[in-house]
């Protein structure tokens, strides 16, 4: 559904911060996109999308070329989920919802009873129903997430596309948007995402695909290529992967970055009251 061939991304007058990189999202997959902040991943992802030219290469969505694409047409084949912002009117909630649908809207005409009906599961899939009439500009960060990511359930397009989705979520919050995710995955919808939580790779069976300085490493099972080493060159800091062994959670893996919990461990000792 969604090819990158040599694609090269960056900033006119600076060097390339991803370069020839090709990869593909086929229908029913999700992919997720892990760096270091500032090197490149919501850049790659809105030349993806078409919000801005490559440098080079070429982004093809169902075969064709998506730059060639009028904005609309890419419209009906992608749905964004950006980090959360506040636009510049004070909308409700489910207005904010509603102009998902509107790629499916002639010119000027009403939504009907089907844009509303998609607009409400849409909310209700979230757990967010109650927040309809609700303000967007006057939500907290997790919630205009969640509405953000309502908006892009309502729009039904075959490809999602969310840059951090998780980033300003409580872990339960973390949870629903995984489950919907997950659901956009068993509904044949592919899923691309970026995030700083390996973990997240994992509760989607997803394709990984590591941002290292300008190339990128992957596509390749989450499972196979979020090792140690490789994680702890893509953060440049120690991480260790470790699995689970008690609870309810056993079996599972999880990241732990070593650095920081020797620092821990040095202010606990400092803490600790001296022997006389």
């Amino acid at each position: 559904m969604l090819e990158a061939r040599a694609l090269s991304v960056g900033h006119a007058g600076r060097p390339a911060l991803v370069e020839a990189a090709s990869f593909s999202l086929a229908r029913g997959q999700a992919l997720v996109l892990l760096g270091p902040n500032g090197s490149g991943k919501t850049t790659l992802l809105r030349c993806l999308l078409g919000l801005m030219d490559p440098m080079a290469g070429h982004v093809f969505l169902d075969g064709a070329d998506a730059h060639r694409m009028a904005p609309a047409q890419r419209a009906r084949r992608m749905a964004y989920v950006p980090q959360a912002a506040s636009p510049a009117f004070p909308f409700e909630v489910f207005d904010m919802v509603l102009m998902g649908r509107s790629v499916h809207l002639r010119f000027m005409a009403d939504p009907t009873r089907a844009d509303l009906d998609a607009a409400l599961q849409a909310l209700e899939c979230l757990g967010i129903g109650h927040l309809a009439r609700r303000r967007f500009d006057a939500l907290s960060g997790g919630e205009r997430q969640l509405t953000l990511l309502a908006r892009a359930l309502a729009q039904a397009a075959p490809v999602v596309v969310l840059d951090e989705p998780c980033a300003s979520l409580d872990p339960g919050h973390q949870v629903e948007v995984l489950s919907a995710l997950r659901a956009l995955k068993r509904e044949g919808r592919a899923v691309l995402m970026s995030t700083h939580l390996p973990e997240h790779a994992l509760a989607l069976d997803a394709h990984a695909l590591l941002l290292h300085p300008r190339r990128l490493v992957g596509p390749a099972p989450a499972a196979r290529l979020l090792q140690s080493q490789m994680l702890t060159d893509i953060y440049a800091t120690p991480i260790e992967t470790a699995t689970l062994v008690h609870g309810r959670a056993a079996g599972r893996r999880v990241f732990v970055p070593l650095q920081l919990h020797a620092e821990q461990g040095v202010c606990r000792a400092r803490d600790e009251p001296q022997n006389p």
